[in-house]
């Protein structure tokens, strides 16, 4: 979760938007509005933009485009929009970069461990239910082809985006403003942010990572980022205990059972939100040694909490040095 600190410029005009979608809040913050651009008109474009999204990616809309192809034939190239085949195939990139860590066929593990829409069980999954449902779940289950663009089940497995799609809405909204001319922005989903220009000061944007066991919205590192998205995940809200045994709602999708690394949450920037997204679930489920790996071998931008005794160890990668230099 990111915090945002933003002040304002005499003269200047600024305008903040907000609404809900994705089940979370969005909020918008414009810098020196062009003119000409209506504030209403403009609100109705980034709600139907956002609209369009959810009907295109959401698991909660029974019609969705994702949903009709989830209930599709197995083995046929379902015909889909090209924000889905995109999606899918960047899903599908970072599942073979993580070695399986980032998974959208998971959703059938989390239920089980009832961190789905069922509530959560009165006893833990049986190990045979667990395996079960690993030889269902896989993304190598999963094909997407272009020019037409299609999708293609080999098996019945369930696509769930929810791990990538609030950063695309972001994306989505981002390019929106563009294209009506706006130049300095920060658009914020669900703790998913994207930045491009100067905030109100006519600085740097500049973004507070949170403190994992702060309900308050302490700030454990300030960064700025113009240009960039920034993305979190962590497993420090939402947990359940049995027998004193703390089960996250974070699967691994390679064991099916919950995270239990001392990972407390990772941030990334990159240079869309969609890749921030996905990349922070799965550095989340690798953990702090292989997360760093990976982040160090692809050159990606970034930070981790780390639980220890004493508290959390700050720990990053090379990439995203240069940001904790220019926030000091």
């Amino acid at each position: 979760m990111a915090v945002i600190f933003s002040a304002c410029t005499p003269g200047v005009e600024n305008w903040q938007l907000s609404g809900r979608t994705m089940g979370t809040s969005y909020h918008i913050t414009l810098v020196d509005v062009p003119d000409g651009i209506d504030r209403n008109a403009l609100q109705k474009l980034i709600d139907s933009e956002l609209q369009q999204v959810n009907q295109e990616m959401s698991t909660y809309i029974n019609d969705s485009e994702l949903m009709l192809l989830n209930r599709g034939p197995i083995g046929e190239p379902i015909p889909v929009s090209q924000p889905l085949a995109d999606i899918v195939e960047m899903s599908l990139d970072i599942y073979r970069r993580s070695n399986g860590a980032f998974e959208v066929t998971v959703g059938p593990l989390v239920n089980l461990w009832g961190f789905g829409p069922k509530p959560e069980p009165e006893q833990i999954p049986a190990d045979a239910d667990i395996e079960r449902l690993l030889k269902v779940v896989g993304s190598d289950a999963l094909s997407v082809t272009r020019q037409p663009n299609t999708i293609t089940r080999q098996r019945p497995v369930e696509i769930d985006l929810s791990a990538i799609a609030k950063g695309h809405g972001v994306d989505r909204v981002a390019l929106l403003l563009e294209r009506q001319g706006v130049r300095n922005y920060l658009v914020e989903i669900g703790g998913e942010l994207r930045t491009l220009g100067v905030n109100p000061k006519g600085k740097a944007w500049r973004i507070g990572i949170e403190s994992p066991d702060s309900f308050g919205q302490m700030v454990q590192q300030p960064i700025e980022v113009s240009g960039k998205a920034v993305a979190t995940s962590g497993d420090y809200r939402n947990y359940y205990e049995r027998d004193g045994i703390r089960y996250s709602h974070s699967i691994d999708p390679r064991t099916g059972r919950p995270l239990t690394h001392n990972l407390a949450s990772v941030t990334v920037v990159a240079e869309s939100c969609a890749e921030a997204d996905g990349l922070a679930t799965a550095l989340n489920v690798l953990g702090a040694k292989e997360g760093l790996d990976l982040a160090e071998r692809d050159n990606l931008a970034v930070f981790m909490l780390v639980k220890t005794d004493k508290g959390f160890e700050e720990r990053f990668s090379s990439a995203f040095a240069p940001y904790l230099e220019r926030s000091e």
